[in-house]
């Protein structure tokens, strides 16, 4: 009897001591961009805070946005809106946390510095095909591209350079799983051209490209004199999170959250919230520009 006793009463502790650690814990997963944005350094310092680990896997945006809405995850990362067309995605709750934007890289040892908007619809179009139409040398342009069209950069790359989700890339010479060896490749191909975020290729050993101009720097984006920018979200299974969670997001959005995201190099939403219809008014000129013709 006495034995008993002590399994029910040891069961119960192990249940207490498990539901005690399940609180201690979140599970991150998604866009590899938004780690490296910022969720990695907010995750250590809210660990520091609080006591709650984050854990953090990638994936990629599809990932992130699915498995929070299926309930697997606590908290996604996605640097694409979630389609509603699709049912995995449909029931997404998307808290938008910073900006970052799509970054032109190549080698380090390209000359090519700076491309137009045109020449960068030309390039993934097929339209130019060799480094020395950029201005670069006698040699063929190895277009890097993501694999499919629900990347959080493809799908960003197709809403903002040809205002077509479904535009096909015909000149792409790699394809890439994910955006780490998409900037892998170009790291190691004097030849290469792709697109990848900001908050990932910064840490890479490539060269960034200015577009129309101006580079992606923190106060271009901030200020929107650099046009290819978009929203990281963090994401939950519809709007009704659990308290942890809900803790997490309102420290990611409080003046501690924004100062750390700051220090990461990554532009808070709401230090730049008039960005929202700059990118509104840069999709319809996207529209009307058409694509590039040679």
């Amino acid at each position: 009897m006495q034995l008993k006793k002590w399994l029910v009463g040891s069961g119960l502790l192990l249940v207490a001591s498990l539901n005690m650690a399940a609180t201690n814990q979140l599970n991150w997963a998604g866009c590899g961009i938004t780690k490296k944005a910022f969720m990695a350094e907010l995750a250590r310092a809210y660990e520091k805070k609080t006591g709650v680990k984050v854990n953090i896997s990638g994936g990629g945006a599809t990932k992130g946005i699915r498995n929070a809405t299926r309930g697997s995850i606590d908290i996604g990362g996605a640097c694409r809106v979630a389609m509603d067309k699709h049912p995995e995605e449909r029931n997404a709750y998307q808290i938008p946390v910073a900006w970052d934007a799509l970054a032109v890289i190549v080698n380090k040892k390209n000359p090519v510095n700076s491309i137009s908007f045109e020449q960068l619809q030309g390039v993934y179009l097929g339209k130019i095909t060799n480094w020395k139409e950029l201005g670069g040398h006698n040699a063929k342009i190895e277009l890097y591209v993501r694999r499919g069209k629900f990347s959080g950069v493809g799908r960003t790359l197709r809403e903002l350079v040809f205002a077509n989700y479904n535009q096909t890339f015909p000149a792409a010479t790699h394809v890439t799983k994910s955006s780490g060896p998409l900037e892998k490749g170009i790291v190691k191909n004097v030849n290469g051209f792709g697109t990848t975020g900001i908050s990932s290729a910064k840490r890479r050993d490539v060269k960034i490209l200015k577009l129309e101009g101006k580079a992606p720097t923190f106060e271009n984006i901030k200020k929107g004199h650099y046009v290819l920018y978009r929203p990281l979200y963090l994401v939950t299974k519809g709007r009704s999170s659990s308290p942890e969670v809900k803790k997490f997001i309102k420290f990611a959005l409080s003046r501690e959250g924004m100062k750390i995201i700051r220090k990461a190099g990554t532009v808070p939403y709401a230090d730049a919230i008039g960005l929202v219809m700059k990118q509104v008014e840069q999709a319809e000129r996207a529209s009307k520009r058409g694509l590039y013709r040679k």
